[in-house]
């Protein structure tokens, strides 16, 4: 397989090549590194938040929006679908760096990870990539600056002018667009929490519903968590039989039904708190190749509506 970190820096060249046709912005920092802007002083769209989660996939899923509704309301969903749900969600897309440095902080994915690759689900799947590039996509509400850009290029081993950072609030477009594409990567996600071998999972397809964008990050978390939590559509497609596809959709967990904003507040905004099978699709089917199909979990459009402030 090709360099997960190569792949990704074309769509970023593309990201550079077409900022004003997407709306985005991008600097130069002090270190030579380059700030991709999805949306924090830029107002980047659905085209950008579609890029977004290409480069967040390194470029081995097809990403696309349909029509569709919510509670009766028609509205934008993000489609994803991939044959390497290794590599592109659990080896990129997943949002697995947790930042800090001085006050900055962000949640990181996309295939820098790969470079450092100390996450379990990278023994998992047997891959660590090796480039001297790199694409690291930020959830965040300020810009990175060159310490943060430092310490990416430190962990990841590469030189800081070999960094590219896409950064991008939640509570904007494309960060909802590319929030959205999460679907199928929780799915499989989740499928590995609960001790099931990654490299089982042939094929997956997700969808969920782009959140409005409302006031606050805070906020914007909320709903973007129920969009893929209450909305989320996920299909695997799998090698081997298993016990633990019950447990997969959020339907499974005593949470279920509860919005993420009381979810979050209950327990102060402390991700490693909350009961980790929440952050899942809630409906998936799971096809396993020469054996059953399980259809699991359902959307509830109630809660959607009531999220959405429809």
């Amino acid at each position: 397989m090709d360099s997960l970190n190569r792949m990704a820096i074309e769509l970023a060249d593309e990201a550079l090549d077409f900022a004003e046709e997407l709306g985005v912005g991008a600097f130069e920092l002090d270190d030579g590194a380059t700030v991709i802007d999805f949306g924090i002083d830029f107002p980047g769209g659905i085209e950008a938040g579609l890029l977004l989660a290409e480069l967040q996939t390194a470029g081995l899923a097809t990403v696309q929006t349909r029509m569709d509704t919510v509670a009766g309301a028609p509205m934008p969903h993000v489609e994803l679908a991939t044959d390497r749900p290794d590599l592109a969600l659990l080896g990129s897309q997943k949002a697995g760096w947790e930042l800090a440095v001085d006050e900055f902080e962000g949640l990181g994915s996309g295939p820098a990870r790969a470079l450092v690759a100390e996450e379990p689900e990278f023994r998992a799947i047997e891959y660590t990539d090796a480039f001297d590039l790199t694409v690291l996509a930020v959830e965040t509400d300020r810009l990175p600056t060159a310490a943060v850009a430092d310490e990416v290029a430190s962990r990841a081993g590469v030189n800081p002018e070999g960094v590219y950072l896409a950064a991008f609030p939640s509570a904007s477009l494309a960060g909802s667009v590319s929030i959205a594409a999460r679907a199928a990567e929780l799915a499989v996600f989740r499928l590995f929490e609960l001790g099931y071998n990654p490299t089982n999972v042939l094929t997956a397809s997700g969808s969920a519903p782009v959140a409005p964008i409302p006031a606050t990050e805070e906020a914007a978390m909320a709903r973007t968590n129920d969009a893929i939590a209450y909305g989320g559509q996920a299909h695997l497609t799998v090698r081997e039989d298993a016990d633990v596809f019950e447990d997969l959709p959020s339907t499974a967990t005593d949470e279920y039904g509860t919005p993420f904003l009381e979810i979050f507040e209950e327990v102060d905004w402390d991700m490693h708190e909350v009961d980790p099978g929440v952050f899942a699709p809630a409906q998936a089917t799971v096809d396993v190749v020469g054996g059953p199909t399980y259809a699991l979990g359902e959307r509830n459009e109630e809660r959607l509506a009531e999220s959405f402030g429809l």
